[in-house]
């Protein structure tokens, strides 16, 4: 996984700023999902998305790509109904599929300064990875299609599938894995099987250990969805989406 770039996120006003910016952000998106008339034009808009995205997360960054191919309309995980009924419903999914782009950026840094808010605290110490996780494990066979991987990770509205070869798992395929190794290179969509874009070394963690360590062991391996075992049995999925619901209900009153 290529290096991720962050830039200003040591101080908390700092964060806030990005926060609230990326929220502004949202808000001058608002306009083009209804339809309603605004003073900014869409590609207008996309510049200063990207430029946003490359100031806070870099350039090179996994957001900045996934941003890059949610605005051509060559994201692997826009619905098959959109890709084969004609151009307009590719442009309003890849409408949406900034809106997520967007949303997902704006998720990172609030659990960053959930992160910075909490960092005294015992919540997350006391808090176990079983009390949060989804305890449904979405899965995926090696030899499907990346697009049917797509249109699995839109039907359930999850980030990622564990990968499996018919009697045991062994890997993962991300939402992200499909934008880096499979779009950006141009790949077919409807020929790529799910193994060339997976990542074959499952990272995972017991589900009694505390949230505390699933956060450092995401950050340790920069990843966003922690497979859960008990018995080295996977039985759900930790996200980044689960933390940010464990600050928020952890966080002091």
């Amino acid at each position: 996984m290529p290096k991720r770039v962050r830039t200003g996120l040591t101080r908390s006003d700092i964060l806030d700023r990005y926060v609230e910016r990326f929220k502004q952000q949202l808000v001058k998106f608002q306009p083009f999902l209804s339809r309603r008339r605004t003073s900014l034009s869409l590609e207008e808009f996309d510049e200063s998305a990207e430029e946003l995205i490359g100031q806070v997360f870099g350039a090179a960054s996994d957001e900045s790509e996934a941003y890059f191919f949610a605005k051509s309309g060559e994201s692997a995980l826009l619905p098959e109904e959109a890709q084969e009924s004609g151009t307009h419903n590719v442009e309003r999914e890849s409408l949406h599929q900034r809106r997520q782009v967007l949303e997902s950026c704006l998720a990172d840094l609030e659990l960053r300064r959930r992160l910075q808010a909490t960092r005294k605290g015992k919540g997350l110490d006391q808090a176990l990875v079983e009390d949060y996780m989804s305890h449904e494990v979405r899965s995926i066979h090696k030899d499907a299609t990346i697009k049917q991987a797509g249109q699995l990770l839109q039907k359930y509205k999850v980030g990622s599938l564990i990968v499996d070869d018919g009697s045991r798992y062994i890997g993962i395929v991300t939402d992200s894995d499909l934008t880096r190794k499979a779009v950006a290179k141009g790949l077919d969509p409807n020929m790529t099987t799910v193994a060339t874009c997976m990542s074959r070394s499952i990272v995972t963690i017991e589900e009694d250990e505390s949230l505390s360590e699933a956060r450092a062991l995401m950050k340790k391996q920069g990843i966003r969805h922690l497979p859960v075992t008990a018995d080295a049995t996977i039985i759900g999925v930790l996200s980044v989406s689960d933390l940010l619901r464990a600050f928020e209900e952890l966080k002091p009153s």
